[in-house]
């Protein structure tokens, strides 16, 4: 079977890197670029000598899409899925789905009515150490999970535009983490209480946001999972995560660059962790591209639109109970 063509649409940051990482994936290729600034999808199309859409209709329209990889900025997503839908193209989506409700429930709506497929890009669930606690807290290793805890801390915060665009730490970021919690507990989040602080950057502060925060979530089951984040954490990308229960507990750990040890008189040393994600998620994120082949072959994604509805509606509660200082019920953010 011929490979299946990829048309990606968004040229920054996080769309380089996915097109990167598709030149490595049995089953799929590389078909199209397209970006509303012309030079960027002009420069990565070079270096991967593929061709270039003029617009995500044109991309759409093209013979050798088979499906669609969305990297483009937050506020389009939902309108290029419901494209895609309409066209009948399996779609690949970046986290999040939107940053509005009624926006999220509008693309669930036509990929159900097209009868399409969308995988959303929540890529730290394929990272080897968290499956590895989310199948131990699920299968009843660890006994009855009590507590799961998750630490996420960038190793430097981002530009003041993105922070402005961004819809927040809980929305932006701590999303992510929300994400995870449902995945290791396989329950769902009743409750949100939040708390955000300004310790790093004053205009992170003064765009409204917070660069520093911690959720505290309860699941139906009753489990209770901890977040903590930060915008900069100066050692390097720090991603933990650990599910403690009744019969034990299990944490996955920040990899290092390599596994040599230095030894002297002032103690032993260890190698960095990864700096960034493009690093520590690598694998995660070629794993995620390869069960977007079994996808296109007829299976379901294993993130959906629902899960990302879900976690949007755990961060506006989030952002909700960080501004009003109490407990905030999922249920009261739902329509």
């Amino acid at each position: 079977m011929s490979a299946a063509g990829i048309g990606l649409i968004g040229c920054g940051r996080i769309g380089q890197m996915h097109a990167r990482h598709l030149a490595g994936i049995d089953g799929l290729r590389l078909a199209a670029v397209c970006d509303a600034v012309p030079a960027a999808s002009a420069s990565l199309a070079a270096e991967l000598d593929v061709p270039v859409a003029d617009s995500p209709a044109a991309l759409m329209a093209r013979s050798d899409v088979d499906a669609v990889a969305i990297c483009s900025p937050t506020e389009t997503h939902v309108d290029l899925i419901v494209a895609a839908a309409e066209a009948g193209l399996p779609a690949f989506c970046e986290k999040p789905v939107s940053l509005d409700l009624a926006e999220a429930e509008r693309a669930v709506y036509a990929v159900a009515a097209a009868g399409t497929a969308v995988q959303l890009g929540f890529n730290r669930r394929f990272d080897p150490s968290h499956r590895a606690v989310a199948a131990a807290a699920r299968s009843g290793e660890l006994g009855e999970v009590h507590i799961v805890g998750i630490t996420s801390r960038d190793p430097e915060p981002p530009p003041h535009d993105y922070v402005a665009g961004s819809g927040g730490i809980f929305a932006d970021m701590m999303i992510h983490d929300f994400d995870m919690a449902r995945f290791v507990v396989g329950a769902e989040v009743t409750e949100v209480y939040a708390a955000g602080a300004v310790r790093i950057d004053p205009v992170i502060g003064e765009l409204g946001d917070w660069d520093t925060a911690v959720a505290v979530l309860t699941h139906t089951d009753g489990t209770i999972t901890t977040i903590d984040n930060s915008r900069q954490a100066i050692y390097g990308y720090d991603q933990r995560v650990e599910a403690f229960g009744s019969a034990g507990a299990m944490a996955s750990q920040n990899p290092t660059v390599h596994s040599a040890v230095r030894s002297g008189p002032a103690g032993a040393a260890s190698a960095p962790i990864p700096w960034f994600f493009t690093e520590r998620y690598a694998e995660s994120y070629r794993a995620e591209w390869a069960a977007f082949v079994d996808v296109l072959a007829g299976e379901p994604p294993p993130v959906t639109l629902e899960d990302g509805r879900a976690c949007l509606a755990i961060a506006l509660a989030a952002t909700r109970s960080a501004r009003e200082g109490r407990a905030v019920s999922v249920a009261e953010i739902l329509p």
